[in-house]
């Protein structure tokens, strides 16, 4: 089953040079154990765009969808046979990147 592991964040810094060490190693791990599918980091929502076109015509906001302290800075897709190596990695990826995690299954 695949995962979204989410990364939250509440500042506008982006990651130490350390954060990116544990960062890769953490990526070569999930490589190496066959769970990577996919992951990247966003910026800050500031400059968002958030594009509305379920009307008659499209409707163009700027800045982030949701105005919140904290925010979106990046994710993973994994790959895990339950939740709980799911959780498992999750815990670990925080650890990493030092930023909270959501974990959510994929439908």
């Amino acid at each position: 089953m695949q995962y979204l592991m989410s990364v939250i964040h509440d500042r506008s810094d982006l990651a130490t040079s350390d954060e990116e060490a544990a960062i890769d190693v953490f990526n070569d791990r999930l490589r190496a154990e066959g769970h990577w599918v996919f992951a990247g980091g966003l910026g800050v929502p500031d400059p968002a765009t958030v594009i509305d076109n379920r009307g008659a015509q499209a409707v163009v906001t700027d800045g982030p969808f949701l105005e919140s302290k904290e925010y979106l800075a990046g994710f993973w897709i994994i790959e895990a046979p339950d939740l709980d190596v799911a959780l498992k990695l999750a815990t670990e990826g925080s650890r990493a990147c030092n930023r909270k995690i959501e974990v959510r299954p994929f439908l």
